[in-house]
């Protein structure tokens, strides 16, 4: 391989920290939200879902965007370096700096509109993934990217993380369902980015100003390193690490919003954004299956996904054993199939017969040392055992955990009748 040539790293002198009175002063004269400087506040966003403490300058509550707009900006003239963040259930640090947060939360979390025609909504950056999907249902539409922190991360945050979660198997990560962002540049550029076609991108670099010396940037790095990112950018389903610099390639549409998405506020700070959404499935099922080891259960992962699973999910005899020591569903576990390691399968379907089939299918191609027992637990990822308020149930005992479900139902679960079908007990769960 030809040795490639590579510009010196830029290394930062020390810079001195802005006059936090000064700094805090300003952003409560000319910024509409709470401005929150006191220790007791520093102490509680100094940290997130991980193990890592940064004690903030400030923290910024903007009641609107442009309240944010006069944060970027008071800070920009102080020198102030700016963090957004989302729920805080980050778990390597991003939500954690040494720089003025801004916790978009508590009001910029609004539904601003939803397209059904286009299956496309636009959502301000606090808005937490559980209470838009809920806004949502009623269109029929969800957005499908879903980490496990879904009751409390936001759109914002799964931006910058590029989140996927169990459902990437069927809705990728964000990168592959968002049309376009609003961003704020630290410098004060207020802009829509997305897919850009090679007319457009002429237009805004030939228009002058700032926004076009960032596109004509943007394009000498692309043709710059294209062929590296080509070759070396590594072809998984899961990368979210590092910044998309493929996104900008010709045959991804040169996506500004694709390069910036995960970018943990590095580049820009979101102010909205325009999400793609999926049509809620209209019926599910659930296999578990119990193996052996961890290792067993990932060597039979390429074939599980021979079937399309919806979601995903890998659970080994560590988290069954914290569980069992804090004493956490105890029923549930008692039902769980033999074994010390689990896949959880979701099939989804526009009808019940065809995620019967679908799984049934996969429990006829499981290997044979799987085990076949099953739990009774209604399914949705991303719960514990993907617990949710699912309407109609039924469980194949006897063979790998089989749920089904019909598309919607009230609170628990309660065990009714039971019947034997193929040597198999199903037994019906009423809500």
């Amino acid at each position: 391989m030809d040795p490639v040539d590579l510009p010196l790293p830029v290394v930062r002198r020390p810079q001195e920290q802005p006059d936090a009175r000064a700094l805090e002063r300003d952003l409560r004269s000319r910024v509409d939200g709470e401005v929150r400087f006191d220790a007791g506040t520093r102490a509680t966003y100094s940290t997130d879902a991980s193990n890592y403490r940064q004690v903030p300058i400030g923290v910024v509550l903007p009641r609107s965007v442009d309240a944010a707009q006069a944060a970027v900006a008071v800070c920009r003239e102080h020198g102030a370096p700016l963090l957004s963040r989302g729920g805080g259930t980050s778990l390597a640090g991003e939500c954690c700096n040494t720089a003025v947060v801004l916790d978009w939360t508590k009001y910029c979390n609004r539904l601003v509109s939803v397209d059904p025609r286009t299956r496309r909504c636009v959502v301000e950056p606090g808005i937490v993934l559980d209470d838009l999907n809920r806004q949502l249902a009623e269109y029929g539409l969800m957005y499908g990217p879903k980490p496990a922190t879904h009751p409390n991360c936001t759109i914002g945050g799964m931006i910058g993380n590029n989140s996927c979660g169990s459902t990437a198997q069927a809705y990728g990560k964000v990168v592959d369902n968002l049309y376009r962002l609003e961003v704020l540049t630290y410098d004060g550029v207020r802009m829509w980015v997305g897919r850009t076609d090679d007319g457009e991108l002429r237009r805004i670099a030939e228009s002058g100003g700032r926004t076009a010396e960032l596109y004509r940037g943007m394009t000498a790095l692309r043709d710059r390193y294209a062929g590296l990112v080509r070759e070396r950018y590594p072809d998984i389903p899961r990368r979210v690490s590092g910044y998309n610099l493929d996104s900008l390639l010709p045959e991804h549409g040169f996506d500004v919003a694709g390069l910036l998405t995960g970018s943990e506020s590095t580049l820009v700070t979101v102010l909205h954004a325009e999400l793609e959404l999926v049509p809620v499935p209209r019926h599910s099922a659930l296999v578990v299956l119990g193996y052996e080891d961890i290792c067993q259960a990932a060597d039979h992962v390429p074939a599980v996904l021979r079937h399309e699973p919806a979601a995903l999910e890998g659970v080994d005899h560590q988290l069954i054993h914290f569980q069992q020591e804090k004493h956490l569903n105890p029923d549930a576990l008692k039902e769980l199939p033999n074994g010390r390691a689990y896949l959880m399968v979701q099939l989804n379907g526009d009808t019940r017969e065809e995620v019967d089939n679908r799984a049934k299918a996969l429990i006829d191609a499981k290997p044979e040392d799987v085990d076949p027992t099953g739990m009774a637990n209604p399914p949705e990822p991303g719960q514990p055992w993907w617990s949710s308020e699912w309407g109609r149930v039924v469980v194949a005992v006897g063979s790998p955990l089989l749920l089904f479900a019909a598309p919607s139902g009230g609170g628990g679960v309660a065990v009714g009748t039971s019947v034997t079908v193929g040597g198999m007990v199903l037994y019906e769960l009423a809500a």
